[in-house]
């Protein structure tokens, strides 16, 4: 019998994908209106390499960016990036189908959580400014990448056998492959950068609001 319901977050339950490039692109226009002498298309391309080396976790982005243009004096340019980046963040917004299905599943009797990879911090700063929070009841957060080890984990923890799971995400390596592995049912979201790359999931969907009809066939 299905029990817990795991959620990834980022292209799952909002577009972060999007977000990102709009944020991005704001923090630099910002150091650019700031002062900076450079042009928004070279510092594009050296904040796209540094996030390619370090990982989109790594909170010096900008610093390493000023650091790199032999910038002096670099405070009031990272500054204004990182007030610009976090601006954005006041925009941020669910997938439309979200709030709704979750709380249908709530109401269902499932219990639900966030299984995802980065800061926990920032995981659940971005739960609470999709004003998503409270319809989880927990969250699990790796800072590595999502392997076989972090489901084992999950199960340990939620004392759940595997069939009494399913994990909807949008990406084939972290979200569906690592869970199938272990034996836990997997919903893939065709949403976002990795949305052409070929599933091997139970169930794919182009939109979270066809969970429902899949939950039906479980009761």
């Amino acid at each position: 019998m299905l029990k817990f319901v795991l959620f990834d977050i980022d292209d799952t339950l909002f577009p972060s994908t999007e977000f990102s490039t709009l944020a991005r692109k704001n923090a630099l226009n910002a150091m650019i209106s700031m002062g900076l002498d450079t042009n928004y298309q070279s510092l594009n391309s050296r904040l796209t390499k540094i996030i390619e080396k370090k990982g989109s976790n790594y909170e010096g982005h900008f610093n390493e960016l000023c650091r790199q243009l032999k910038v002096s004096e670099p405070e009031r340019f990272i500054a204004a990036a990182i007030a610009a980046y976090h601006d954005t963040k006041t925009a941020i917004q669910p997938f439309s189908t979200v709030p709704l299905t979750l709380l249908h599943l709530k109401e269902s009797g499932f219990k639900i959580y966030v299984a995802t990879s980065g800061n926990s911090i920032k995981q659940w700063d971005k739960l609470i400014r999709l004003r998503l929070a409270l319809y989880f009841d927990g969250v699990f957060v790796t800072e590595k990448e999502k392997d076989q080890m972090f489901y084992k984990r999950i199960l340990v923890k939620l004392k759940a056998k595997p069939e009494e799971c399913i994990i909807i995400g949008d990406r084939e390596d972290a979200d569906i492959l690592p869970a199938k592995s272990v034996g836990i049912r997997t919903i893939r979201v065709l949403t976002g950068k990795y949305s052409s790359i070929k599933s091997r999931a139970d169930f794919t969907i182009r939109d979270i609001g066809g969970l429902l009809p899949i939950f039906h066939r479980f009761k």
